[in-house]
């Protein structure tokens, strides 16, 4: 490691205020303790060269906080190199706890910068929050999957483009594309040991941007936090791989024109809540939402964009500004595209699903699910109950095998962690 470089840049300044060669002091101190412990710390160099870059007279406290939090990642890889104790092969998409988050905040006009990995825990805010008051929130969900001994993440960069189209949306700053890429490798890796084994399912990773300042008029928030956490996650639906079954709700809906459903704000997602409560109560397992204007138009599935299958033409909702524009949905539509089908993303009526050849859902969570039926205004109309459908299955099966590492990845989709 480069410790010793740090080292030498840590000497005494007698020039230094007594506060300032105190900082100095006890930084030194902790790269000496850091550095007799190498054995047990295995922290990237470029964590390293973060304090190289620090560590002048001007600035040692700054160095001191990014020591200690190459420190909390160094021991995140000591604690990452075996499996967690839970039982993977009954993972459902519940939420367990794990490590380490990773917490960088601004103000209002600023740009992110000096994030850390933080033990993870509950968060403070002020009762008059932004994202508390007013719902100025977002957030992403990706997945990583273990290959081997290492980690693949899935297009991390379209998630951190959507979170910053989401946040000029609503009035927010966002961080880089690179600063959210790195956030969520560190966060991924400090995590490792959460990753499921292969097969067995995926490390959910959660980025969450929010409003963090105090705010009582109605206005941005002065302050905002991004923050990333994860767990590992099977399937989403309790159905697992095989067909869900839909209602098509034509009285309440998700998004209209000129809102906010092309984006991943928190306010979309509790506006479903009411809908989808009372289909799972009969029964089904989701909703889909038709336009709110013609009443006539399917736009998606309360958390994953829908498609209707009929010969070999797929068609799936236009993105108009009401339909959020799924990483997923866009996967699948080049995958299908390379794989000889004719995608067409065009308004899609109500009426087509009644034949429909197939019909199946995707998202970050459920990947691809097919629906086994959908019922609309009384009617139900079945699309087998056996399975996933000959398309969808194709789909589903490419998909996935780029996402685990298992054949070529020609698009350069995939990001290797190790």
């Amino acid at each position: 490691m480069e410790i010793n470089a740090v080292l030498a840049n840590f000497q005494p300044n007698y020039l230094l205020s007594p506060s300032s060669r105190s900082a100095v002091s006890s930084t030194r101190t902790s790269l000496q303790l850091f550095s007799s412990q190498q054995t047990r710390f295995s922290a990237p160099l470029f964590h390293t060269r973060q304090l190289l870059a620090s560590a002048s007279y001007r600035n040692v406290n700054e160095a001191n906080s990014r020591f200690k939090s190459a420190v909390v990642l160094s021991d995140s890889y000591s604690e990452a190199s075996e499996l967690a104790d839970i039982e993977w092969d009954n993972l459902g998409f519940g939420f367990i706890p794990t490590d380490y988050m990773y917490v960088m905040k601004c103000t209002q006009g600023g740009s992110f910068s000096k994030g850390e990995l933080q033990r993870f825990g509950n968060i403070e805010l002020s009762p008059s929050a932004g994202v508390l008051n007013y719902g100025q929130g977002l957030f992403e969900g990706l997945k990583a999957y273990r290959k081997d001994d290492s980690v693949l993440l899935f297009r991390p960069e379209e998630n951190a483009l959507r979170m910053r189209q989401g946040a000029e949306r609503m009035c927010m700053p966002s961080p880089t594309v690179e600063q959210f890429v790195e956030a969520v490798k560190e966060t991924v890796l400090a995590n490792k040991r959460w990753v499921p084994p292969p097969g067995k399912g995926s490390l959910y990773i959660r980025p969450l941007l929010m409003g963090s300042g105090a705010v009582l008029g109605l206005a941005p928030a002065p302050e905002y936090t991004f923050l990333i956490y994860v767990s590992p996650v099977g399937n989403y639906f309790k159905e697992g791989v095989a067909p869900i079954n839909l209602i098509v709700e034509h009285e309440l809906h998700r998004a209209t024109p000129g809102g906010t459903g092309g984006v991943k704000t928190i306010g979309n997602y509790a506006a479903v809540l009411k809908a989808q409560s009372a289909a799972k109560a009969k029964g089904y397992s989701d909703v889909l939402y038709l336009d709110c204007v013609h009443k006539k138009y399917l736009e998606e599935v309360s958390s994953c964009n829908i498609f209707v299958v009929k010969g070999n033409i797929i068609s799936t909702p236009a993105i108009k500004g009401t339909i959020l524009p799924g990483i997923t949905r866009k996967s699948i539509i080049d995958v299908a595209r390379s794989q000889g089908f004719q995608v067409e993303e065009r308004p899609v009526e109500v009426d087509e699903l009644l034949d429909a050849d197939e019909v199946f859902c995707t998202g970050t969570a459920v990947v691809v699910s097919p629906v086994g039926s959908i019922t609309y205004k009384g009617k139900r109309v079945s699309y087998g109950l056996d399975g996933f459908g000959a398309v969808s299955q194709q789909l589903y099966s490419v998909l996935t095998r780029l996402q685990m590492g298992l054949i070529d990845d020609k698009m350069n989709w995939t990001v290797e962690l190790s």
